[in-house]
């Protein structure tokens, strides 16, 4: 039996990740005849849902450091790499993530600057192991954040300024021009033609892939 393919969505608040990944699963099981195996990070398994709660709620009795959130993103990545994603992998199932380790570069690297912590983690915890495939929904966070205050009341993470996010964003980015399996899509523009982008862009990488 082949390996599985590991395809992630990555993107600020409002972005539209929820949007391009139920596109991009209906791509994939077209393409496989089978549906992926849906993640999200942080979550995915009992114990890193558990740890979703921790961080994105805020605790104003004992606030998270910054260190201790970088920690328990990586806690709850591995687990769900350990136990969701590489069993899928080895039966042959293609998994889609709902963020994964550029995010950690993105937001506790360069938006926390904590980036000499974190890619030291990321060594240690992933030993390498990244997605086949990512796609970055590239926004400007201040129309992202609109949107994403338009859906309902905002999290820990998404309520912090506006320079954070500015800094993961030119993180995403510096990525991006740097590792040929990240493209990148631009999230400002209207659903249809952000629809058409991620189409185009998986129908030129997936036939490389299967």
């Amino acid at each position: 039996m082949s390996v599985g393919k590991f395809i992630v969505i990555e993107g600020l608040e409002g972005a539209g990740k929820s949007s391009a990944i139920a596109l991009v699963k209906k791509i994939i099981t077209e393409h496989t005849e089978a549906e992926p195996v849906c993640t999200r990070e942080p979550g995915g398994t009992p114990l890193a849902e558990k740890i979703r709660d921790l961080v994105k709620v805020a605790d104003d009795s004992d606030p998270l450091c910054d260190e201790a959130e970088c920690l328990l993103f990586y806690a709850a990545r591995t687990q769900l790499v350990a136990n969701v994603i590489k069993p899928a992998l080895a039966k042959g199932q293609w998994v889609l993530g709902d963020r994964h380790n550029l995010s950690s570069l993105a937001y506790q690297g360069g938006g926390r600057g904590l980036m000499t912590l974190v890619k030291s983690i990321s060594d240690i915890s992933l030993n390498g192991f990244k997605p086949d495939l990512t796609l970055y929904l590239d926004i400007d966070p201040r129309i992202g954040l609109t949107r994403a205050a338009a859906r309902g009341e905002l999290d820990r993470i998404e309520t912090q300024k506006i320079a954070f996010f500015d800094r993961a964003r030119e993180t995403f980015l510096s990525f991006a021009d740097n590792d040929e399996s990240i493209i990148m899509i631009d999230a400002s523009a209207p659903i249809e033609q952000v629809n058409q982008a991620i189409t185009e862009q998986l129908a030129k990488h997936l036939s490389r892939l299967k």
